[in-house]
């Protein structure tokens, strides 16, 4: 057991540079029009999904695959079977469900949430976890108002979402997606930029 934890002790910040590609990656998928590009960037994507599989059954085995683990990991076990939704073409079939466009909410969201916790892998000061945390959700956001069809456009969703993420400023366009997405931001802005501001008077008042 002394093995694997210290195998995955190491791969953090591996980890975390990985988890910062895969949302580039994710945001590139989006964007590509070339299909022998949109093949590359979906296999690198796949092979990036398995290397987090791997770590986290590593996670799991050094944890002793324990109740506990799972209660406080559940959610990471739900963003690695998102992908897996476009291959239900019964569900699809039934149309209850949009799966495809499911499947890529998922994506983003689970790229946006590994974007975060690799931020926080790669950062030990928390002024600086808390300076990259808005850049990695103005990425995540941008990209969901875009798959939404809230935008026609990656290059007006992402100032848009820049703005909202950054100053709770509305965003410009007024469906019910965008709408939803503008208060989640808002509470956002509050919430981590007086947090923010918090720390660095605290850094300022040491000094």
């Amino acid at each position: 057991m002394g093995r694997a934890e210290d195998l995955a002790a190491r791969l953090d910040r591996p980890m975390g540079v990985l988890g910062i590609l895969f949302l580039f990656i994710v945001l590139a998928q989006l964007l590509a029009t070339d299909p022998v590009l949109l093949t590359v960037l979906t296999v690198l994507g796949w092979a990036f999904w398995a290397v987090f599989a791997a770590e986290f059954l590593l996670r799991a085995y050094v944890a002793g695959f324990q109740q506990a683990f799972w209660k406080r990991n559940w959610w990471q076990v739900i963003f690695l079977l998102v992908p897996f939704l476009r291959f239900f073409r019964a569900l699809q079939a039934l149309r209850i469900w949009r799966v495809a466009r499911l499947a890529r909410y998922g994506g983003v969201l689970s790229a946006g949430i590994r974007g975060t916790r690799s931020a926080g892998r790669l950062l030990s000061s928390r002024i600086g976890w808390l300076s990259a945390v808005p850049a990695v959700t103005v990425l995540a956001s941008s990209q969901l108002l875009y798959i939404s069809g809230s935008y026609g456009s990656y290059t007006d969703a992402l100032p848009d979402a820049a703005l909202a993420t950054i100053t709770g400023r509305e965003l410009s366009v007024d469906d019910g997606f965008a709408r939803l997405l503008h208060v989640l931001l808002a509470v956002y802005s509050v919430v981590v930029f007086a947090t923010l501001a918090g720390s660095l008077g605290a850094f300022f008042l040491r000094t």
